[in-house]
């Protein structure tokens, strides 16, 4: 049970904080410098958001032409059927097994591009919170931008 996602309550402040051990295996690319070379390629081969390049865990990305999602490799939750389990109780020590879904949106196939088309991004948006909503347990839905290298 500890090993995977779960809340757990803090009888001193009386607040669930969540916990999600399995991220600490979240691939890191290095350290990230203040600025940025000017003439990017649109294709990097190491990089594990490209189209049809290995991600961690050898999953490959298809050659995706336009707006891309799928499930995070490092989801800070995990859906109901991973995270099955009994939650372990004690008076100092209670958890709950807490199930989700995290989707990684890759919204160019461009590796030079920032954020080249805000129609189609906020599209995938839109049908990725539509998506996620229709489960029965998720109960929210969090949109939120991060990037695999700084502008």
């Amino acid at each position: 049970m500890l090993g995977n996602p779960h809340r757990r309550f803090n009888p001193l402040t009386r607040e669930w904080v969540l916990v999600s051990p399995h991220r600490a295996k979240r691939p890191w690319l290095g350290q990230v410098e203040k600025s940025l070379a000017e003439n990017l390629s649109p294709y990097d081969p190491t990089c594990y958001l490209c189209p049809g390049n290995e991600r961690a865990g050898g999953v490959r990305n298809p050659t995706y032409t336009g707006a891309f999602a799928f499930d995070n490799d490092f989801a800070a939750l995990l859906p109901e059927r991973e995270t099955a389990g009994k939650a372990g109780n004690s008076p100092l020590f209670v958890t709950e097994l807490t199930p989700g879904l995290c989707r990684v949106i890759c919204f160019s196939p461009r590796h030079d591009l920032t954020l080249p088309v805000v129609e189609a991004v906020i599209r995938t948006w839109t049908e990725q919170t539509h998506d996620l909503g229709q489960r029965d347990f998720i109960h929210y839905v969090q949109v939120l931008r991060t990037k695999a290298r700084p502008e």
